[in-house]
Parts: structure tokens; C-alpha cells; sequence
């Protein structure tokens, strides 16, 4: 029996890494196509949110871009005024003599620290003008019916140049 014994520890040992293959890759059936679905277990967060990004809209918190004062020409908020203007030209500039009747049409339209106004001038052409520097102090760059100098082009800002150089007057006839 001592030899059955061994014969069937033999058959065991034998049997035994067989047993544990299972079938054939190639006899198995395909595994399903659907992934398995699973119920999501909720958790808490381990940090806090991120915040969203700035966005630069009122009322987001964000960082609001500021526009190039130069980039357009707008109504000046703090001057000059129109009759700074006028007087201007009347005295230093010598454009307009005293006795004429000026009304401001426009402006003063302000791109950085330029000014850009149109006036009617009785019984004459509108008149554009141009002046540069602080509000209190102006100085003129230019006046007459086509403002569009060597100067404007050159170192005028973008919407002072756009104004009167590539036709975005107001209404200016001629311009």
C-alpha cells in the first residue's frame, strides 16, 4: 500500500497545477461589452473649493481691466470746457478773431491728455480743434477744417487719430 500511497501523492502533485488554470483563453466566453455600474458612495471634500476664476465682471469679486485712456475719444470728465476752448483759440491761438459768434458743437472729447472739439463759427466753416496737456492748461496742437496734421498722426492717441484722421468725426461736414 506504501506504493498506492505514493502513486496517489504522485497523481495529486501532478493534478494539483492543473486544477488551478481553469479554461482556455480561447474556449471562454467574450467578457461583457457594458462596463459594470457602480453607486457612487459619497465623500466629503479633503479641501476646500477652488474659487472661480476672475473674470473681470461687476459683482464676480474678479479684477476689472481698465480700457487705454487713448484708445477712444469720450466726453472729458473733468474739462477742459468748451468755453476753455474758445478762448483759446481767440487769444494765444489767433484763429478766431473777438467779434465772432462760436458755439461748441462737440466736445471736448478727450483720448489721454488729448482734446478734440468742433465748433460752429458764424458765417464760417466748422472748425476743429485740437489741444493737449492737463485740463486747467491746454495747449493747441491744431485748428481749422481738416485737423489731421503731421502731428495728430504721429503722436495724437488712437482715439484722437481715429476721429479725425480715418473719418470718425461727429457729424463734421467736410471732415
Amino acid at each position: 500500500m506504501a506504493c498506492a500511497g505514493r502513486l496517489a501523492a504522485v497523481v495529486l502533485l501532478a493534478a494539483l497545477p492543473l486544477a488551478g488554470c481553469g479554461t482556455p483563453p480561447e474556449l471562454r466566453r467574450p467578457a461583457p461589452t457594458t462596463a459594470p455600474t457602480r453607486t457612487a458612495v459619497p465623500t466629503t471634500p479633503s479641501a476646500a473649493p477652488t474659487p472661480p476664476p476672475a473674470t473681470g465682471l461687476p459683482g464676480t469679486g474678479g479684477i476689472t481691466p481698465t480700457v487705454d485712456p487713448g484708445l477712444v475719444a469720450v466726453p472729458c470728465p473733468d474739462g477742459p470746457s468748451g468755453t476753455r476752448i474758445v478762448d483759446l483759440v481767440r487769444g494765444r491761438g489767433g484763429v478766431l478773431p473777438n467779434g465772432v459768434r462760436v458755439r461748441v458743437r462737440t466736445g471736448p472729447l478727450c483720448a489721454g491728455e488729448w482734446h478734440y472739439t468742433v465748433l460752429d463759427v458764424t458765417g464760417h466753416e466748422t472748425l476743429q480743434v485740437i489741444t493737449q496737456g492737463r485740463p486747467g492748461a491746454p495747449r493747441l496742437v491744431t485748428a481749422g477744417t481738416d485737423v489731421c496734421t503731421a502731428e495728430v498722426r504721429a503722436a495724437g492717441p488712437p482715439g484722437i487719430r481715429t476721429r479725425v484722421c480715418e473719418g470718425g468725426s461727429l457729424g463734421v461736414p467736410g471732415a
